[in-house]
């Protein structure tokens, strides 16, 4: 038999690993001191991407120096950077290079984190960093929970607990509510789980973008009245649009008389109440029956790095326990040592698991509360400032003043055409794509298109914000000039 050549047992020698390692860190450490030399934006080459849909099964392998140099070349090319000091857009995802390596890591010893004792420090890990997440935010020593992709699959998560633990699996006749202002992935969770569209009441949110009491509670009266079985309110602790918070004290309130479920998607502002004024905005999420908390958005994590809680920690295993023979050994012996709530398989849709809560673990060991506390604030001062540079310019109407680190906003012309206003906030996105120097998203909020600006990044420089106000300016006003000019335009 010949002697085995390392490329058939699908590895690489030792020189090769360390030399493709030391460039990929060098890459990543040349990227992370300069991302704002960076354009935020990237131009669309299709040329490219149909040379990349175009290539032919690789019967045979390359040189991974090659292959790194296409990543470059046509990946690395054509992305938007979300951790970009200048990407307000959305929800950006600052990172740390901290989780990164933890990535790194995670992946290149392959930890399985499903069952205790295949990954028994990772299990540990993961239950300390969630209890960390439970005692940020107030919640009770029974509560439990684990990490997730993101704020769709925590949601999801979430949502089928309340229909195992509060519905016991019957959803006839059940019914959730929300606001208008609520994330499609509630609507989205629910349908997943086999809800009709009618099973779920958007309530018209208020003039603060939150969802109204009054008109939430006659909505479960007349529910009720016909027969109707409500049974979960899922309020949002930082909507995508506005940064609104629901008024969660008084729906835990709510939902303790009236014997209903509390979800409450914190996926965004969850992570708000390491600082005081984020805890008084919060007040009540600690009541939550369940609570959706990204990492990934205001706590500085790579994605994925999604966490799910629960009140009480059994409840995960009550909605997600199953038997499998051939992990019947390796669940007795976890049993007698830990219990179930440690073989993360049973508290959720995975089986397969990557390792997530160890980038959480580390950074946190790293950086320090203290500092995450520092990063957040910041994220609220900042938005606090760009408020003002919209008002001093003269050029923006505030929508919505900064919360959560977001302000929202719309063109003012001179002669107040609304018309022209809508065209040219709906158009600004496209032109600051087209720039690349900054970039904002936008929305709309009562009928109406306005601009975002999402300040969490904690590398973000007031010079960053008062530079991209600036072109903001100009480019709406080049806009302006032109639909002038092209009045069939407008």
């Amino acid at each position: 038999m010949r002697s085995a050549n390392p490329r058939d047992q699908i590895k690489l020698d030792s020189e090769e690993m360390r030399e493709m390692g030391y460039r990929i860190i060098d890459m990543l450490v040349d990227y992370t001191g300069a991302q704002s030399q960076f354009p935020v934006t990237r131009a669309l080459d299709h040329a490219t991407f149909e040379e990349i849909l175009q290539e032919p099964l690789p019967e045979n392998g390359s040189d991974w120096r090659d292959v790194l140099e296409q990543f470059e070349r046509q990946v690395l090319t054509t992305i938007d950077h979300l951790d970009h000091p200048r990407f307000f857009a959305y929800i950006p995802s600052p990172s740390n290079f901290v989780g990164a390596m933890a990535d790194t890591l995670a992946s290149g010893y392959n930890i399985f984190n499903a069952l205790y004792p295949l990954g028994t420090g990772a299990a540990q890990i993961e239950r300390l960093a969630v209890s960390w997440l439970r005692r940020l935010c107030g919640m009770p020593e029974d509560a439990g929970g684990l990490f997730v992709s993101g704020g769709s699959v925590a949601n999801l998560t979430g949502l089928a607990v309340a229909r195992q633990i509060q519905l016991n699996g019957d959803m006839r006749d059940a019914v959730v509510y929300c606001s208008d202002q609520a994330h499609f992935v509630i609507s989205r969770g629910l349908r997943i789980l086999g809800f009709a569209p009618e099973q779920l009441r958007e309530i018209h949110a208020d003039e603060n973008f939150r969802l109204p009491m009054a008109e939430l509670e006659r909505a479960i009266a007349a529910d009720r009245a016909a027969g109707k079985r409500p049974f979960c309110i899922a309020a949002t602790a930082g909507t995508t649009n506005t940064g609104a918070v629901d008024p969660l004290a008084d729906l835990a309130d709510l939902c303790e008389r009236q014997g209903l479920w509390l979800h409450v998607d914190g996926a965004y502002g969850a992570s708000a109440c390491l600082t005081d004024r984020g805890k008084t905005a919060l007040a009540g999420i600690e009541r939550a029956h369940s609570l959706t908390w990204d990492s990934h958005k205001w706590l500085f994590q790579p994605v994925e790095c999604s966490a799910l809680l629960v009140r009480d920690r059994h409840w995960l295993g009550e909605t997600f326990k199953d038997t499998a023979h051939f992990l019947a050994d390796a669940e007795t012996h976890s049993k007698e040592e830990v219990g179930e709530e440690m073989n993360y398989m049973y508290q959720g849709i995975q089986l397969t698991r990557y390792f997530r809560a160890l980038k959480f673990w580390m950074s946190l060991k790293v950086f320090g509360l203290g500092a995450m506390r520092v990063a957040i604030e910041r994220g609220f001062k900042l938005a606090e400032l760009a408020e003002s540079l919209l008002r001093e310019s003269g050029n923006w109407e505030i929508v919505t003043p900064a919360q959560m680190a977001i302000v929202t906003f719309r063109y003012k012309p001179d002669d107040g055409d609304q018309a022209l206003a809508d065209t040219v906030t709906n158009e600004l996105t496209g032109a600051m794509a087209a720039n690349g120097f900054a970039f904002a998203s936008s929305t709309q909020l009562l009928g109406r298109p306005v601009m975002r600006l999402v300040t969490n990044n904690p590398r973000t420089t007031p010079s960053d914000l008062r530079q991209t106000v600036i072109l903001m300016g100009r480019l709406a006003a080049d806009l302006e000039q032109r639909l002038r000019q092209n009045p069939t335009a407008n």
